[in-house]
């Protein structure tokens, strides 16, 4: 019988509940157990595929092609493992699910109504998507008191009903402030938080205590006291400059063993922790430093720059870092601010730039300034989708002299060298922009002798078939480099590392790089390594760019 673990969250959202849970899960991996990892986001939304990057942060792309919420991701690099799109939960799914069954006659010609009909097809999705694994860790998204939360919570009690309170168990993450003029946690705020549990019939099994700081005794006695919660089961999560290090503070409290316990499970292995620790020693230790432009459009909301917009490709440098023991400062760099020509020079100051993906015009004259920049001053380079539509636009204005854009910059452009295919072109036609872009994870033939080559082998990644080599990664576009410039980009120059051969025998480009001999990392794929890159294995072509970066750095003559 597989187990439940509820994750809730109390005070503010942001708290840290899909770490948490990431954290939580790869606790108890180590302990042996089958574990995956469910997000439930309350929003009606059907999936994230049309919510924008600066709304609800970076849409997390599935191995099967889902559109998700970005803790996906997080459970991902913490677990080491792919995750499906069905762990992730809307309520614009329920609702679609209900509706579409009542119109199919599936009721009967009962009234469908919240209780008990969403409820049990809440349950059904966490029991459908859990029944092959001995533990489900369960994100509710939002905090405690959320109107949108009431069905989740009351689907989980349910649960708990059915499967015995050893079966189903709570932890709430909650905030402690440390007001400015009191300078000391606040444990109101978390009583609250249980208080509005309880109006659910939820009472919390284990108690993460969010705050700047590590919790003290005194604060723990307090909880303990206010709330009947016993003292061992209240958990101090303090801020930490290394998520990667949250795993290793909960198990210094014992949170592994003490939810095995809770749940009546004995471990089935003593963990092992060595290769994490290493890793996560690598990154706090670090000596060597090496400045990483991430050029982007997504940053600015309000008066604030969202940097979640751009998760994945951040945690994936970090991941590489850790594994070749240097710590990268990350600069973020709005491209609108790149336009003027002048501009560019100042990304002088940087030992490698990046250009991550993106839709639409906006920012994309200063990303096409900066990957000049880069090709011509020799600076390491990395395009992520949209960023490898951009350095054939680049380089088909710049080296093969045509008047090339992109038709989604262009639609009349005299030379599309990025374009639509006519099926994409198709759905378009009749606004069918949700779950249709080419999604989830697609093979590519890699070219032997090139920079791409050398990082999948070096990685263990590469799959032979017949005489060809081949990668899987993952996508979410809907432009292509247009076949009928394939031959003048070869021509002067431009590498075609890596090509995936659709059933018609149209070749799509997905990797394509500059000889070594005139750049020492000029490469952008058209899918999203950042998206298979894990902190125990490291995406190879982050890997390759951040190496690049550090021999930059070297070589460069100091002034």
């Amino acid at each position: 019988m597989t187990k439940y673990i509820f994750v809730v969250g109390g005070v503010l959202s942001g708290v840290g509940k899909g770490t948490s849970v990431a954290a939580i899960a790869k606790i108890l991996k180590e302990y042996g157990f089958n574990v995956t990892a469910i997000k439930i986001d309350p929003y009606i939304n059907y999936d994230a595929g049309t919510l924008r990057p600066t709304e609800h942060g970076e849409v997390w792309v599935t191995e099967n092609g889902g559109e998700t919420d970005q803790d996906l991701g997080i459970y991902e690099r913490f677990l080491g493992e792919n995750i499906p799109k069905s762990n992730n939960i809307t309520t614009g799914q329920i609702y679609k699910s209900l509706i579409e069954k009542e119109r199919a006659g599936f009721f009967l010609g009962k009234t469908v109504q919240f209780i008990p009909h969403v409820i049990e097809e809440i349950k059904s999705r966490i029991v459908e998507v859990s029944n092959s694994f001995e533990i489900a860790v369960i994100e509710i998204g939002g905090t405690v008191g959320d109107y949108e939360n009431i069905p989740f919570l009351l689907a989980a009690k349910a649960l708990e009903r059915e499967l015995g309170g050893k079966n189903v168990i709570y932890v709430l993450v909650s905030y402690l402030p440390v007001p400015l003029n009191i300078k000391e946690p606040k444990t109101k705020p978390t009583q609250h938080s249980i208080r509005m549990l309880l109006e659910h019939g939820i009472f919390p099994d284990f108690v993460l205590c969010r705050s700047h700081e590590a919790l003290d005794e005194v604060r723990k006695k307090k909880i303990e006291q206010f709330l009947n919660i016993p003292k061992e089961k209240i958990i101090s999560a303090p801020d930490v400059l290394n998520i990667y290090s949250i795993p290793l503070n909960f198990e210094k409290e014992g949170l592994g063993k003490k939810i095995l316990e809770e749940l009546q499970l004995e471990p089935k292995q003593q963990p092992n922790w060595s290769l994490w620790k290493n890793l996560v020693e690598n990154m706090e230790n670090a000596k060597e430093e090496v400045n990483v432009a991430i050029v982007g459009k997504y940053l600015d909301i309000g008066g604030y720059q969202l940097q979640d917009s751009y998760v994945s490709v951040r945690e994936s440098i970090l991941h590489a870092s850790a594994h070749l023991k240097v710590k990268p400062n990350i600069f973020w760099i709005d491209s609108k601010n790149l336009e003027k020509r002048e501009s560019v020079s100042q990304l002088s100051h940087y030992h490698g730039i990046i250009i991550p993906g993106g839709f639409g015009i906006a920012g994309t004259k200063g990303k096409i300034n900066a990957i000049e920049y880069a090709r011509k001053n020799k600076i390491p380079f990395l395009g992520l989708c949209f960023g490898l539509q951009l350095a054939v636009v680049e380089f088909a204005r710049n080296v093969c002299g045509l008047e090339a854009d992109s038709t989604e910059i262009d639609p009349n452009t005299k030379h599309p060298v990025i374009d639509l295919l006519p099926y994409q072109k198709e759905l378009l036609e009749k606004n069918q922009y949700g779950a249709t872009m080419r999604l989830g994870s697609y093979p590519a033939k890699i070219k032997e002798n090139t920079i791409v080559f050398e990082l999948y082998d070096f990685f263990g990644k590469l799959k032979k078939e017949g005489n060809f080599f081949y990668v899987t990664e993952r996508h979410r576009h809907r432009y292509e480099v247009n076949p009928l410039y394939h031959n003048i980009l070869k021509e002067n120059g431009l590498v075609f590392s890596g090509i995936h051969v659709r059933a018609d025998g149209t070749e799509l480009i997905e990797f394509i790089e500059l000889p070594r001999e005139e750049h020492p990392f000029f490469v952008a794929t058209q899918a999203h390594p950042e998206f298979k890159s894990t902190f125990e294995n490291p995406a190879p072509l982050f890997y390759g760019f951040l190496k690049a970066c550090i021999d930059y750095k070297n070589s460069k003559p100091r002034i």
